[in-house]
Formats: structure tokens, sequence, C-alpha cells
């Protein structure tokens, strides 16, 4: 394909300096061609798409670069973002449904949807205008798919599960499993029947290999704009706020609430039946056993506020100088023992 730098200005709303060349690709500066646009948001990544064969840069308004067609805007990475959807637009398959797929009489499929190879969807299902089902999906009953959502390979909804507009669920994840409940009794441990649901807003995407139980009476929760990452694991009754990032390998226990905007980093473990506020920040490997209010950040096993979990490090760190201490000192006392002895 090929696009003037002015329309690429215009979709990135910015502004073009220079020519008005045509654009056919977008490359990084290392490897750019003539016909390229790269981007640049520092004196470093100047410098390299400056030195390079690309026809067009991608700049920060006030950023010099001799000798390019420049495209100025306000924030480098939104504009990063919006051009590899112009030159790496996402193939969208065709309406219709593969002759290999089982769909029930009874759901209720939009004619602009597709319906890939090897799909199961169950009764009375609901499949809203462009919904992308890739290949091999399950599709339980009683469940509501929105405009615009897709669903790659072997990704399973379980019955009575609801996603918003425009969500993305990757490879392998299953929503609406049943949760984690067990009670003992005599002896054993007997499952509590699980029987709510999972509910996803507009605009999640869900990683690869993600589960997410359904509640255990009312639903699982993931509000608008949140993006799981990977192999995240959501106990029963989770409430999610609105776009909050959760990085790969978060596991979150049953009935705990998150506010908007709060991020997990990697590999974060988080108690069951907690309030966690909004803008909250864990960072990776914490292990979380308290409510967090608004705004805060979190670090540590087990978590704690950032300041505090520094001290802690910092004091671990002076622990073997500390004991070197204590010894010179042991030593000092038994020398002081043994002269009293002595002298006595």
């Amino acid at each position: 394909m090929s696009v003037k730098a002015s329309e690429l200005a215009r979709i990135l709303s910015g502004t073009l300096d220079g020519e008005d060349v045509a654009l056919t690709g977008f490359a990084p500066a290392d490897s750019a061609q003539a016909g390229h646009v790269t981007f640049a948001e520092n004196e470093a990544y100047l410098s390299r798409a400056s030195g390079s064969a690309a026809s067009a840069v991608i700049v920060p308004e006030p950023a010099a670069c001799p000798g390019k067609t420049l495209i100025r805007v306000t924030n480098p990475r939104v504009a990063f973002a919006l051009a590899l959807e112009v030159f790496f637009p996402e193939a969208k398959p065709a309406p219709g449904i593969h002759p290999s797929a089982v769909v029930a009489a009874t759901a209720q499929v939009d004619p602009s949807a597709h319906i890939g190879p090897h799909c199961v969807v169950g009764e009375r299902v609901t499949l809203g205008a462009g919904v992308v089902l890739l290949a091999g999906n399950t599709i339980g009953d009683d469940c509501v798919i929105g405009r615009d959502s897709r669903l790659f390979a072997n990704a399973t909804l379980y019955p009575r599960t609801t996603l918003g507009e425009r969500v993305r669920v990757h490879a392998g994840a299953v929503l609406g499993s049943d949760g984690y409940g067990y009670v003992f009794d005599h002896g054993a441990h007997r499952k509590v029947p699980q029987v709510g649901t999972v509910v996803v807003g507009n605009d999640v995407e869900i990683g690869a290999n993600v589960t997410i139980d359904r509640g255990a009476l009312g639903p699982t929760v993931i509000g608008d704009g949140t993006k799981i990452d990977n192999l995240v694991q959501l106990g029963h009754n989770v409430v999610l706020g609105k776009h909050c990032l959760l990085v790969s390998q978060v596991g979150i226990a049953g009935s705990t609430r998150v506010g908007d905007y709060t991020t997990m980093a990697g590999q974060v473990g988080v108690a069951g039946h907690l309030n966690i506020g909004s803008q909250v920040t864990l960072a990776a490997k914490s292990g979380l056993m308290h409510n967090i209010p608004d705004g805060e950040k979190w670090m540590g096993i087990p978590a704690a506020p950032i300041s505090e979990t520094k001290r802690r490090l910092i004091a671990i760190q002076r622990l073997p100088e500390l004991v070197r201490r204590l010894k010179e000192l042991e030593r000092e006392v038994e020398q002081l023992k043994a002269a009293n002895v002595s002298q006595g």
C-alpha cells in the first residue's frame, strides 16, 4: 500500500514538515528503506533516523532531523501505534460460517459475523455485528459476544459468559470455568457449585492462556478498557475496574475488588477478599495480603508501601556488615572477660 505523508499526518493528528512523499511501509531506523517512515522520540532515535534511508520520520513537535520529511506529533508513542495500524491492518475474515462449525439452531448470529473452522456455538448464543471466531472456539449456551469482538484460536467461553464490544480474547484463554470453591465435609473436600457468570466490558484485551473463573453466585467482572497479559488467573467474583493493566502471571484470589487504572506488574499475587483502590501500582513479584487505598505504590513479599519496602531492602543489604561488627564486639567482650579473670 502507499500513503502520502500528508494523509498520514492527518491520521496521526500531526503536521507535515517537508516534501509530501509517498510512504509504502513502516520500519525501525536501522532497517528502513526508501519509501519507509520511521519514528524517533529522543536524541538517540533521531540520530539513527537521520542516518537512515527512511523517507519520513515521526518526531516530537520541536525535534529536528535534517534532510527528512517530518511528521510532527504531540506524542510519538501514540502516533507509532496509529501508524502501525495504517501499514499493518489486521485481516478481517469474510462473513459466514465454516462448513465444519457447529452452530445451534437457537443461536442468533449477525450476518456480518465470521465463524471459523471447528467452532462450536451453543444454544441461545448471541454474536453481534463483526464478531470473529477464528478457529476451534467453544461458545457455551447463553453467551453474548458484542460487536467487533474477536476470539483467537481455541479460546473458550463457558455458558452465560458476556463479552462487550471490541473485546479481544487470545488463544487458549478460558472464561467462565468453575471457581475454586470447596468446603470440608466429613473428611473430604466437597465442591461448592459455582453458579455465577463472567461479565467483560468494552475494549478489553485478554491474553493467551488467561483463566477467568465465573462467580460462585454473582459475576466476575472485568471493567471497560482493562488489558490482561498472558497467563493471568482471576478467581471467582473478582471485580476489576476500568483501564487496569495486569502483566503476565498475575494471580488474584476470589472476591477481591480492584479500582480503576490500577497496574499489577508481572507475577503479582493477591490474596482473596481484599479491596485495592484506583490508580494503585503493585511492583513485580509482590505478594499482597492487605487492602490498599487509592493512588499508592506497593512492592515486596509481603507487599508494603514502596518506601517501607525500600527501607527493608536497604537494611537487608547492611546485614553482612552488621554481622561482622557483632562478631567483633563479641570477641572484644570475650577478651575483656578473660582479662578480668586473669586480674582477679
